[in-house]
């Protein structure tokens, strides 16, 4: 299963009359992958009401950012409270879903189109990966490998319905899928010239921007200066990658000088880090994803003394909950690290449960549903105030349709991609940035908490590795073919 440089170098097979079409193909691939990206999702816009909240008043996704977005617009203030500044959550994609708003009206069409032209910039950029990362196939076989994994992203239906939400995840994919791009160029350049500098001032911005809008990168950022170690020199690496750091600091200078004005302390990005470790690090981790439910859910800490739950107090108190569990559980980190590994790759959607609708409201939405015990010991969560939205989880078309066709595509995928490691592992040089990525993404929110969601904007990226599979088993069948 080593790489067969000869099969690699084969052109590829077209005989007969479909040589003109697959010329066509050929030439055309990266934007017959977007037709596709785009006619598929307008296409389910069309079908699925659930995703017009402009129509229902009801936003799956996050409506977080649907009302930072619509106080930016009123009061030119970034606040949950109009009028009131707060750091609450990571700000940069409420920002820009105000510009929309402002631009093209509050509308879920308007949404939708923004989050599929993300979706064609993303595709863009992972099909260019893909043509330099495999730069060592032969010519032309490297943009194959990016429009196959192109085409993957384009139908996962895990992403086309999350990505027609209101939701971060697209805004932050086009930023992920373009820094590796632009660090992957980066490597490439033999001289520091004007190009050079450009290439790192750009992946700089799409580090800070991204630190705005998802705090997972700089792990990432890390990684790939080894990565630049397996080829450069450490200088020549260091030179790189300096002013992507810097500029990347200088992106968010802004936002933590506003932040300091706020609240007279350092607030890189926002006070949501405390909860999301809170949640991935306490008694309830465990049980609650074993259940099959977020740890979105879990009740907060009873040592909290933090009146206000969204200020910089309440923040560090959650943060501080889930350092003393872990410093009073040692025993139990071994598998609370296991369990959030299983969740972060898992084959079906995480969470594999969700609260349901019941007669009781909850509270409030910081997570304080009432969790019932069966008299096998088996966790329920209910209590959702009739017409939640996360309540349309739970209905046949996701639990019975949804699910299986998840499992189906991604599990496929995930293992044609594990073989594609494999195949290429003659040339991890080159390949081993696309290893870090997922190695980064794991680490992050196994240190905070995982979700099907929090995963797929580096599935793409993996995807590659499942498009170099496709393509070797194409050539070793025709070869059999030929030899017949």
């Amino acid at each position: 299963m080593n790489l067969d440089k000869a099969t690699l170098e084969r052109p590829l097979n077209t005989t007969g009359g479909w040589r003109g079409l697959a010329r066509v193909i050929d030439r055309h691939k990266l934007l017959a992958v977007l037709v596709v990206t785009v006619v598929v999702r307008l296409a389910v816009f069309a079908v699925f009401p659930l995703f017009r909240f402009d129509e229902s008043g009801a936003i799956h996704g996050s409506e977080a950012y649907d009302t930072y977005a619509q106080n930016l617009l009123a009061t030119g203030v970034y606040g949950r409270t109009p009028g009131v500044p707060d750091a609450v959550i990571p700000p940069l994609y409420s920002y820009v879903l105000a510009g929309v708003y402002g631009a093209l009206g509050r509308t879920a069409l308007a949404v939708v189109a923004f989050h599929i032209a993300l979706d064609c910039l993303s595709i863009v950029c992972l099909y260019h990966t893909g043509r330099r990362v495999f730069g060592f196939m032969a010519a032309g076989r490297g943009a194959w490998v990016g429009a196959l994994a192109g085409l993957f992203y384009a139908l996962y239906p895990y992403l086309i319905f999350q990505n027609l939400t209101l939701i971060d995840t697209p805004f932050f994919m086009a930023l992920l899928h373009a820094f590796v791009l632009l660090v992957v160029m980066l490597r490439e350049r033999e001289r520091l010239d004007r190009g050079t500098w450009a290439l790192a001032a750009g992946a700089g911005v799409v580090l800070g921007l991204s630190m705005l809008t998802r705090s997972l990168l700089p792990l990432l950022a890390v990684m790939v200066a080894v990565w630049y170690l397996f080829r450069l020199p450490l200088v020549q690496a260091f030179l790189r990658l300096l002013p992507v750091a810097v500029v990347g600091l200088v992106v968010m200078l802004p936002w933590i000088g506003r932040n300091l004005a706020v609240y007279n302390t350092f607030i890189p990005t926002a006070l949501n880090f405390g909860d999301n470790f809170y949640q991935g690090n306490s008694v309830y981790t465990i049980p609650y994803f074993r259940a099959g439910y977020d740890v979105q859910w879990v009740p907060p800490p009873d040592t909290m003394t933090a009146t206000d739950v969204f200020s910089p107090l309440a923040a560090q108190e959650r943060f501080e909950a889930g350092m003393d569990y872990l410093r009073t559980h040692p025993e139990q980190i071994g598998d609370l690290i296991w369990t959030k590994f299983l969740v972060h790759w898992s084959i079906d959607i995480a969470p594999r449960k969700n609260p349901t609708e019941g007669q009781v409201p909850r509270l409030d939405y910081q997570g304080n549903v009432i969790p019932e015990t069966d008299a096998q010991g088996n966790m329920a969560l209910g209590s959702l105030p009739p017409g939640d939205p996360v309540g349309a989880y739970s209905t046949p078309l996701f639990d019975q349709i949804g699910r299986p066709v998840h499992m189906v595509y991604w599990g496929g995928l995930l293992a044609l991609g594990l073989v594609g490691v494999w195949l290429t592992r003659g040339a991890w040089r080159e390949v081993s940035v696309l290893w870090f990525v997922q190695i980064s993404m794991t680490v992050m929110y196994i240190v905070f908490h995982p979700s099907t969601r929090y995963r797929v904007p580096s599935d793409p990226l993996l995807f590659l590795f499942s498009a170099y599979a496709v393509l070797w088993l194409v050539d070793r069948f025709q070869a059999r073919a030929n030899r017949l």
